[in-house]
């Protein structure tokens, strides 16, 4: 079955078979593969090593985008977020609950936030001490870009917070060109095309430290995880995990490697993203959102008359592809991830299985 969604993705079988080792985390052995690893993920980001560090979480990315929110913001503190997509919704949700003050700035989520608002959403909002923002949204297909936002928020002295959940390893983000990042926070299973498991903050480690007390948890408290790190020492985990999956993800990065790094990789999605793009609208299907905005992570269409979008789903695992099983766009919509250990071949055979699941649903002329 090939598997075309933003995350989890489809991966390589050395990848899988690392998986097969037990380990024993509190181990000897283990210290020095952790405390490597950890680096390998810095220099990805960008970071420097005695400004940045890497603190790992055994939680799905939701749990550590709060896990950022609580530990960057003190309670009863105030965040910024342009909301252009459920995820950004979801970061929204995830503030309040924590107990911080969220300002939203609304935005289309058929295209990015520009500088300009966020410029304006600031100087209306003193006291937002950050921003926190979704660098790919997956709802849609859309880009916010850090590198473009950054500077703003720079200038109005405020700190960022950027969920590169499915944009890390693939879209560009260097940390010490942005001072202002307090945390980047991304997940093992998408771009660097890993396994679930794991979850990351690439951090400053100043205002970590500084932000000591603010969590209100013990669990989702990254100065924790740093304090234990400056304690124990980098190969240590404050609690146990699923550490196959860290064995998994060393094997990916052995292929990110070889692949050349970040830039042939996104090379490769934005290629398989472009043939999805034209190759589904080449079948009558409406794109989600403009070309000039299409991100190369997810390709999103509008679902056509008549449509049910269970139904076809189930029809094109008939023709051995699987996609996302539910839409979180503004308006009805299916996606398709163009991420994973996948290429050109493949998109051709998921634009054939689309049109075959369509003549088949009787909705060739629909779309």
């Amino acid at each position: 079955m090939l598997l075309l969604t933003p995350g989890p993705v489809q991966t390589h079988p050395s990848v899988r078979a690392a998986m097969a080792e037990d380990i024993a985390p509190w181990d000897s052995a283990f210290r020095p593969f952790y405390t490597r690893l950890r680096d390998r993920i810095r220099a990805i980001a960008g970071g420097v090593e005695g400004v940045h560090v890497t603190l790992p979480l055994q939680v799905a990315g939701h749990m550590i985008m709060e896990a950022a929110i609580r530990t960057y913001v003190p309670a009863g503190g105030a965040l910024l977020v342009p909301v252009n997509g459920q995820y950004a919704g979801r970061a929204v949700k995830l503030g309040r609950l924590a107990g911080r003050v969220v300002v939203e700035l609304e935005v289309p989520d058929t295209r990015g936030v520009t500088a300009g608002e966020i410029s304006a959403a600031l100087a209306a909002h003193p006291e937002c001490s950050h921003v926190a923002m979704i660098y790919s949204e997956t709802g849609s297909g859309i880009v916010n870009d850090p590198a473009v936002i950054g500077p703003a928020v720079r200038a109005a002295g405020r700190r960022m917070i950027v969920d590169a959940v499915s944009a890390f390893g693939a879209l560009p983000l260097d940390l010490s060109r942005q001072p202002e990042i307090d945390a980047v926070i991304f997940t093992s299973n998408k771009c660097l095309e890993g396994l679930p498991g794991f979850s990351f903050a690439v951090a400053r480690i100043d205002t970590t430290e500084a932000a000591s007390g603010n969590a209100g948890s013990w669990s989702l408290d990254l100065s924790d995880v740093l304090a234990n790190t400056n304690t124990n020492g980098p190969g240590s985990l404050r609690f146990t995990g699923p550490v196959q999956s860290l064995r998994a993800l060393d094997v990916a990065l052995d292929r990110f490697d070889a692949e050349g790094g970040r830039e042939p990789r996104l090379a490769r999605y934005r290629a398989n993203a472009d043939i999805l793009y034209r190759g589904l609208k080449a079948l009558g299907l409406k794109p989600y959102v403009e070309e000039a905005e299409q991100g190369p992570i997810v390709v999103t269409f509008h679902q056509p008359a008549g449509f049910v979008l269970a139904d076809f789903c189930e029809a094109l695992k008939r023709h051995d592809v699987m996609i996302s099983s539910y839409y979180t766009s503004t308006q009805p919509s299916f996606r398709i991830g163009a991420i994973g250990d996948v290429g050109a071949a493949d998109m051709h055979k998921c634009i054939a299985a689309v049109g075959a699941a369509l003549d088949e649903l009787g909705l060739s002329q629909a779309a």
